[in-house]
């Protein structure tokens, strides 16, 4: 793989700033921003006048766990505009979420606040080792999910030649990637596989393209399925995070440098770990739910909005900012079966860890009786027969149960016989009747 670590000038100030400086101007920002909520947001006055909070009660950065917390339920409750905190004539652009689990969480911008967008964008990029004039390949979804965008605007601010391919169309993703030889692909983890598979199913070998680096976010993925990704196609694969309720994509990255966690750009956002069950907000080093609070946003600041990602924060390395750790898990995605917590994450690693096996999977969930039961439906690779994947089958049952402490059934089925998806991969299918 390539050298690719940016050089020391090339980095914004606040990148070379000390932990003091940062957290000066972290103080100084938040109290605008809850100031700038509390003025200008009916919600977020209510929700403060409630617990007898006032802007002006934040003294240092620990009192802001005297502020209520922000969910998707209060944004769906304000749809669409009710969260803004500037009239309607200045929002530049809207964003929103899929809503497939009720109303879309809508999001607005100024100008300024794309400008910003971009620029973290940019750093992210660069920090994940993006360079001017690279030719960066976009396969993120454009639209209202944010991804598509945020990369594209990022990318033109670092100096970079986009290919907005979009997602979808396969084919015409490997035929692209091998005329126009972008250095950077940018694109959802499972979708990567996809045009690997592709790649390999047109005699394409997928170390020899010119891609050297791969920014992946929108979906939790694990270091195991880094170092596949990796060793398939010979380039840097790093991680970028974000979500559209606080910005989208830009909020934390990892450095190619490093690759031991993601940055949080702390100038622009605050982190917390919280206790998912009390709201406690822990210490650093210890895991809980990623609470961001937004300290430049104009049109729609969010104050401590949960993200239901489990995490922790650790001290910076490659920059002054703190680091979260790789996210592997959601409180909301976590499947509790009889008993066991477990992370369609950690059936990954175990998946990995089976040379036979292909990192195409679902977990169907059903009901037997009173008793919860799972099926993990698990691609054979290609050129793998059947007596060998139906051991391979076995060998992963036992890891599951001696690892996770849990006992599923695994259906391993043809190459190719797993839904692929164009984003975000659906890991869990969930057919058990309602209660």
């Amino acid at each position: 793989m390539q050298d690719r670590t940016p050089r020391p000038e090339d980095l914004d100030p606040i990148e070379r700033a000390s932990v003091d400086e940062l957290r000066a101007l972290q103080l100084e920002r938040l109290q605008w921003s809850l100031r700038h909520a509390y003025e200008n947001v009916p919600q977020y006055r209510k929700m403060f006048d409630e617990i007898q909070a006032h802007p002006d009660d934040l003294h240092q950065l620990g009192d802001l766990a005297k502020f209520p917390f922000t969910d998707k339920a209060v944004l769906r409750a304000n749809y669409p505009f009710d969260m803004f905190a500037v009239p309607r004539e200045r929002i530049s652009r809207l964003h929103a979420s899929s809503g497939t689990t009720g109303r879309p969480t809508v999001v607005g911008y100024t100008k300024d606040d794309v400008r910003t967008w971009a620029r973290l964008m940019a750093r992210s990029i660069r920090a994940s080792g993006g360079r001017p004039g690279d030719r960066v390949h976009v396969a993120y979804g454009y639209g209202l999910f944010t991804g598509g965008l945020g990369a594209h605007y990022g990318a033109e601010e670092l100096g970079c030649t986009v290919i907005p391919v979009s997602g979808g169309m396969t084919e015409r993703q490997v035929m692209l990637i091998n005329d126009f030889k972008p250095d950077i692909i940018m694109v959802t983890p499972s979708y990567m596989l996809a045009i690997v598979d592709e790649m390999h199913r047109q005699g394409v070998d997928p170390r020899s393209t010119s891609l050297a680096v791969g920014i992946f976010g929108a979906e939790p993925w694990t270091q195991d399925l880094r170092t596949e990704i990796e060793q398939q196609l010979d380039i840097h694969a790093l991680d970028i995070y974000g979500l559209s309720e606080v910005m989208g994509p830009g909020v934390a990255t990892e450095c190619v440098e490093t690759k031991d966690g993601l940055h949080v750009w702390e100038d622009h956002f605050y982190p917390e770990i919280i206790d998912p069950v009390t709201g406690e907000v822990l210490p650093d080093g210890e895991t809980g739910e990623l609470v961001l609070t937004s300290l430049t946003k104009q049109a729609m600041p969010v104050v401590r909005y949960r993200t239901r990602d489990l995490t922790r924060l650790l001290p910076g390395t490659a920059r002054p900012m703190r680091r979260i750790e790789k996210i592997t898990g959601r409180t909301d995605d976590m499947i509790i079966l009889r008993g066991v917590n477990l992370f369609p994450t950690q059936i990954e690693e175990l998946i990995l860890r089976t040379p036979e096996l292909a990192p195409h999977f679902q977990c169907l969930l059903t009901r037997d009786g009173r008793l919860d039961a799972m099926t993990v439906k698990v691609e054979r690779r290609h050129g793998i027969g059947a007596p060998a994947a139906e051991a391979a089958g076995r060998q992963l049952a036992t890891l599951v149960k001696n690892t996770i402490g849990v006992s599923v059934a695994i259906d391993v089925i043809e190459p190719d016989g797993v839904e692929r998806s164009m984003g975000k991969m659906r890991r869990i299918v969930d057919q058990r009747p309602k209660d």
